[in-house]
């Protein structure tokens, strides 16, 4: 093959639609009356590729009205099993000499093992070693793709940078070179190469092999824009090929001279690849390194002489040019002709927030498919909202793929295994617990009822603090739930789990995590594709975790399982409406719509946040060669350039996203300013922004006023706690929602302790030690025991508890005055025919008979103004009762009320309780006398009587602002839409 030869290097317009361009071309090229196409070898970037053009093809002969036809071998350079797609086009024996791959996996664990070798006692434990791990390894790839050697970290150009750098890129310099010495070493004994280098290596020799004995078939790259060194070689010999060609895609042909010198050196130099000053976010930037690395000069690069079916007018690719002109060049815009500013069949859609804009995309999509044949692209790199248009296209019955699929981790197979491995994690807590016994895959079919019936009725049994670690715990509580038999089933099913030990081998997890899900769920884990996928999962990481053995706590098993599960997508099924497409911004290279929406064109999104080695600094890559974190930007760039080159094209961008206001992208903001404003205007899109806002804006919502519902005079007839009345007079509408419609509150799955929850420990601790005088800690220990209390909650909160107790014990140690008589006691009293009951946390008897009520608080106690105004009766009324005997043959007159916190205080011994009192004694500030307290409470219980239980008053919701009042029932008084305009 002669050097002198001119490449045959073609560019395809991003007006003429690439695939269908690059088939109407090759057709009449090299097609044959018999045998069609077979002669031809087609090198594309993907399978992706390869799929979109089979269909391209398709439609060429169907417009031509072929009805058979024979495809070109197609072959997707970017597989890692190249050599099984490239070994019968070579001498399979001439690639013998090339080590097969090591696997990937296999090399993480490997990786993660060496550095925990490495740096010893500075190695990270759990999550942190293996994702250290896949840093190294994503770094090492990033060096080979580019042909660079672990030599090269001892150049005399990455030495001279080496006392410039901080201490931590000098640390992970050293650590990065020597993992990678020990790591070549390994890989030496094993005869295996990394998958790059691998794939370098069969790049040159097929390089060699053509170069030498160049194939008698015709060869075509297309398509392929990746500018690693040893592919540009492949395709420099591919473009000298008698019957070879190379054809990317949207390489700007129409750029001046001094624009394409702006774009900067792009590898031209090999001393310095990567300059400072190069434009590299610029769309042409990452072609200008491949043809320098090809060694084509620019005028060597001919446009392609067809057009695809569907193109575009040729004054689009004008303006997208004139739309990326890198900043010096972009000073043209100002003289810039009306007609070379606008594009005819663009436009741009902005809506409020990305629920709006998914909404808009759907309407755009429904509207265009009552064209015949029109077929429609959405392209977002934001998977959230290509689910959200999946979910919003289903309301046309239109069911759309989303072809980037999702991360195996968000799937409901991947989520069931990574919830056994939380379970684990967490020693069955109630949250992870729940969500396990309740997934959608446990116990499908006929069967599901009835588990479902039983897992509920636990889960309001494990409402409230998370109880002790363990299945022992939850034993009791099922069977007082009545769900005894069932849970042996569970227990049966997770026992083997929880056995697992703290620290234990990755394969073996692996297992039991496989084996408690199969139990779970028997093969509906494994019937749909991603649980096939989840299989093949386990499967390959459960095999080199045999091979690469390594160790895991397992409280980190289910980080390290999701960010692994994270780099799997998983792809639907194809299936979907023939004419729609959702793609992410890989998956929609080379495909061509009649309408293109771009979609998340927000900082952030699209482009991407540029992300930092975090092995390597920045100036040591660019110094190596290696392009930097903003070379992804131009990538991002070329793919819009691309998908602008469409019959229709729609911009679309949310002014919110889920974190707050979003900012624009860069190129949403270019396409607005050469637009200029009144092209701007005259380009957006607002009909489907204003269909999609009066979809579903509901009918105006009817004023709601402030809450007072009347019940009847049998449904007010209530027995009334002595706690339910503080509630009645605070605020009436509570007392109407617990009492009369008997709604009671749920607590939350391992939910913080409440006051409550703190209260009836308190009290049971403190009516034990006044009943039995034995030491209040060994009491404590074992009602908290009994209380199932986790430990932590223990060690947080005991040591308080029992400081606060200790203070009561000597409080009441101290008192030679007053003895302790009724402790925790029941009592009730009838009042005009209404029951008021409630239970007395301590009554003490005086010196001269006379009665002390004690309500412990372990919190703060109400305020002396909450008390007298009526808003917090339970002591007064408590009183009133042990007043009329309401506690059996305990006798005497009430004189003493105080209030017995548990809280902190300065002035206790122990820094936790006091005691408070809402009338006057001693020095206190209280206003009330003793002896006005029972009767001021009694006028206070017949005002409530009169006025609601035995009167005609509304329970009105909050009634009484000044008063505290809990928000249980907020939302059902619907608190907000009437607050501040009350009657």
């Amino acid at each position: 093959m002669s050097e002198a030869a001119r490449p045959n290097v073609y560019s395809i317009a991003a007006h003429r639609g690439f695939a269908d361009a690059l088939v109407a071309g090759l057709v009449p090229r090299y097609s044959d009356a018999e045998l069609g196409l077979a002669r031809l070898t087609l090198l594309l970037p993907s399978s992706r590729a390869m799929r979109t053009v089979q269909e391209a093809l398709i439609r060429h002969y169907g417009a031509e009205g072929r009805e058979g036809m024979l495809m070109p071998r197609m072959i997707a350079v970017g597989d890692l099993d190249l050599d099984e797609a490239l070994g019968p086009l070579l001498d399979p024996l001439g690639a013998a000499d090339i080590p097969p791959a090591v696997d990937p996996t296999y090399r993480w664990l490997r990786l993660a093992h060496l550095l925990r070798d490495e740096l010893g006692k500075d190695a990270p434990s759990g999550a942190p070693l293996f994702r250290q791990a896949q840093e190294l390894a994503q770094t090492m790839d990033r060096l080979l793709v580019e042909g660079i050697g672990p030599e090269e970290l001892l150049s005399e150009r990455v030495l001279d940078l080496v006392d410039d750098l901080s201490d931590h890129w000098k640390k992970s310099l050293r650590t990065f070179a020597r993992m990678q010495v020990r790591w070549l070493a390994e890989l030496d004994e094993l005869e295996r190469l990394d998958t790059a280098s691998r794939r370098n290596r069969l790049f040159d020799h097929a390089a060699k092999h053509w170069r030498e004995r160049p194939p008698q078939n015709p060869v075509v790259a297309a398509g392929v824009t990746s500018s690693s060194p040893s592919l540009a070689r492949l395709l420099k010999v591919v473009s000298l090929l008698p019957e070879g060609a190379v054809v990317l895609p949207d390489f700007d042909l129409t750029m001046d001279g001094a624009t394409w010198e702006e774009l900067g050196g792009a590898g031209a130099e090999a001393d310095a690849p990567f300059e400072r000053g190069d434009a590299v976010t610029h769309p042409q930037y990452h072609l200008k390194l491949l043809l320098n690395r090809m060694g084509i000069a620019r005028e060597e690069v001919q446009p392609w002489h067809r057009k695809g079916i569907g193109a575009a007018p040729p004054e689009r690719s004008h303006a997208v040019s004139n739309l990326f002109l890198p900043p010096e060049a972009s000073k043209a815009w100002v003289g810039l002709e009306a007609r070379k500013r606008r594009l005819s069949g663009m436009r741009l859609m902005e809506t409020a927030n990305p629920e709006e804009e998914a909404q808009a995309i759907a309407l755009l999509v429904r509207e265009a498919l009552d064209e015949p044949e029109k077929r429609v692209s959405v392209v977002t790199p934001d998977r959230s909202l290509a689910r959200r248009i999946v979910h919003h296209l289903r309301r046309w019955n239109v069911e759309a793929d989303d072809s980037a699929g999702q991360p195996l981790s968000q799937t409901p197979a991947g989520r069931l295994l990574l919830l056994v491995a939380e379970v684990l994690a967490e020693n069955a807590a109630p949250v992870p617990l729940m969500a396990l016994l309740q997934h959608p895959l446990v116990r499908m079919g006929e069967p599901r009822r009835e588990w479902l019936r039983s897992a509920r009725a636990l889960e309001r049994a494990l409402r409230g603090p998370r109880p002790f670690p363990g299945l022992a715990p939850l034993a009791d509580m099922a069977a007082e739930a009545g769900q005894g038999e069932w849970w042996s089933e569970v227990e049966a099913i997770l026992a083997p789990l929880l056995a697992v030990g703290e620290d234990t081998d990755l394969a073996d997890l692996l297992d039991v995590l496989a084996s408690t899900g199969e139990a779970l769920c028997g093969d509906a884990l494994w019937s749909r594709e991603d649980g096939r996928d989840l299989a093949r999962f386990v499967e390959e990481l459960r095999l080199q975790a045999r091979r690469a053995p390594i160790s895991l706590p397992v409280d980190d098993a289910h980080v390290v399982l999701r960010e692994r599960m994270d780099m799997q997508a998983v792809r639907p099924p194809y299936g979907g409406h023939p004419r729609v497409a959702i793609y992410g911004l890989l998956e929609s290279r080379m495909t061509r719509a009649d309408l293109v929406i771009c979609a998340g064109l927000n900082e952030g999104s699209w482009p991407a946040t540029p992300t930092i080695d975090p092995v390597l600094a920045p100036p040591v890559l660019r110094r190596l060669g290696v392009p930097g974190a903003d070379f992804r930007i131009g990538l991002a760039a070329h793919d819009l350039a691309s998908l602008m080159g469409a019959p229709e094209v729609v911009l679309s961008r949310a002014q919110r996203d889920a974190a707050g206001p979003a900012i624009p992208s860069r190129f949403w903001l270019r396409t607005k300013a050469l637009l200029g404003e009144k092209l701007a205007r005259d380009h957006a899109e607002t009909r489907a922004v204003e269909l999609a806002r009066a979809l579903d804006k509901p009918a105006k919502a009817i004023r709601y006023e402030q809450p007072a519902p009347m019940p009847n005079a049998e449904q007010r007839k209530q027995d009334i706690s002595v706690t339910a009345l503080d509630r009645l007079r605070s605020d009436p509408y509570q007392f109407y929602a617990s009492n009369i419609l008997r709604l009671a509150q749920l607590d939350a799955l391992d939910a913080e302790p409440t006051p409550a929850w703190l209260g009836i420990a308190a009290h049971a601790i403190l009516e034990k030690w006044h009943k039995t005088g034995r030491p209040m800690g060994e009491i404590a220990d074992e009602e908290l025991a009994e209380m199932n209390a986790h430990p932590l909650m223990r060690a947080l909160w005991q040591p308080r508890l029992m400081r606060a107790l200790e203070w009561v014990e000597q409080t009441i140690g101290e008192y030679d005055d007053r003895k302790p008589t009724l402790f925790e006691a029941w009592g009730e009293m009838d009042v005009r025919g209404v029951t008021i009951e409630g239970k007395v946390d301590r009554i003490d008897t005086m010196e001269g008979g006379e009665l002390a009520i004690v309500d412990y608080k372990t919190g703060g106690p109400p305020s002396g103004s909450q008390v007298e105004a009526g808003y917090a009766l339970q002591l007064g009324t408590i009183g009133l009762m042990a007043q009329n005997g309401a506690f059996g043959s305990l006798t005497g007159t009430p004189l003493r009320f105080e209030y017995w916190s548990l809280a902190k205080s300065s002035k206790s011994p122990t820094g936790f309780g006091y005691v408070s009192s809402p009338v006057k004694d001693g020095r206190n500030r209280a206003s009330m006398e003793p002896e006005e307290f029972l009767p001021k409470t009694e006028y206070f219980l017949h005002d409530a009587l009169d006025k609601w239980i035995l009167g005609s008053e509304p329970f009105t919701a909050r009634e009484n602002p000044d008063a505290k009042v809990y928000n249980t029932y907020d939302q059902l008084m619907r608190l907000e839409e009437w607050l501040g305009r009350e009657t």
